[in-house]
């Protein structure tokens, strides 16, 4: 099991993402929800939720052929269920198609522990 490393800045939110598995277009990773993760409701923060989704579906597309993590041209995040603090989640990463200059991704982000569904988000990057 991999940890992301993060340097200083915005990144060090995803300190604690763990990557399970990746290979061929797909990437699997797992992060406890921690104090540093919540919003003013104690649940995960919806702008994490939506950097997790950008994250790791990059990470599954740099797994392709092609390598490149490419440039976000549109995301879209579907906020499903809360996930609170203490809660294992994982962030389940597919590409869909590898084009000539677009790539598209499709996320799941569930509770590992009873599998429900806390987000689900699509991804599309310019890969020029």
């Amino acid at each position: 099991m991999k940890v992301m490393t993060a340097k200083p800045g915005f990144d060090t939110n995803l300190s604690k993402l763990r990557v399970v598995a990746a290979g061929d277009g797909k990437c699997v990773a797992e992060m406890t929800v921690d104090e540093d993760h919540q919003n003013r409701g104690g649940t995960l923060h919806g702008g994490l939720t939506a950097t997790l989704v950008d994250v790791v579906s990059t990470l599954a597309l740099m797994t392709t052929d092609r390598g490149t993590p490419g440039v976000s041209v549109d995301m879209n995040v579907s906020y499903i269920a809360a996930a609170k603090l203490g809660e294992d989640i994982v962030i389940d990463a597919d590409t869909l198609k590898v084009g000539k200059t677009l790539a598209f991704l499709k996320v799941s982000i569930s509770n590992k522990e009873n599998g429900k569904v806390v987000a689900t988000g699509s991804h599309t990057k310019y890969i020029g």
